[in-house]
């Protein structure tokens, strides 16, 4: 019940923007987030390494953001008091995006892999940023991979979009 809850709350504050389990299959699913923030493409970048400032605490094995950091030339991990997780590996770092391979949480001990990508597209007005959100799963879980999986890492990520918006736009994430 509480995954529901999230899942709902994350969608009512991601407001306008686009998101969707875009594909799914036997093989895994695609994840879609899009949403236009008030902020030049440069800094929704900067604002999106520094992920401790806004990623939820409660999507961490540590219980605290503050111990996630994204080392752009490699590494999506999180601190922990007597050792570490690597989330993710950078793979592609550029000013207009950044590509990250891993499996999230509960995928991470699973058969599925994932490829996260973040772009920093410009919008119409020069200081807004079109900010795209994808992440393509495959491999093997327990159950069905997209029939498990693709709503509940849906609503996760629909949660993080929208607290980086905010955080962006407001200073402070919800």
């Amino acid at each position: 019940m509480k995954r529901l809850g999230i899942i709902v709350a994350a969608t009512l504050v991601a407001g306008a923007a686009r998101a969707e389990v875009a594909d799914q299959g036997p093989a895994g699913f695609q994840i879609r987030h899009v949403v236009e923030i008030a902020a030049p493409p440069a800094r929704v970048r900067a604002a999106a390494l520094d992920i401790g400032k806004w990623w939820s605490s409660s999507h961490t094995y540590s219980g605290d953001a503050k111990n996630l950091s994204i080392d752009a030339s490699g590494c999506f991990c999180e601190t922990l008091p007597d050792g570490l997780v690597r989330h993710m590996s950078v793979v592609y770092s550029a000013p207009d995006a950044l590509r990250m391979a891993g499996g999230l949480g509960p995928l991470a001990t699973t058969g599925a892999s994932g490829h996260l990508g973040l772009a920093f597209g410009k919008a119409a007005d020069p200081d807004r940023t079109l900010l795209t959100l994808t992440y393509d799963v495959g491999g093997y879980a327990r159950g069905g991979l997209a029939q498990t999986w693709a709503g509940p890492v849906d609503g996760v990520l629909g949660e993080q979009v929208a607290r980086l918006k905010a955080h962006v736009e407001t200073g402070k994430a919800p």
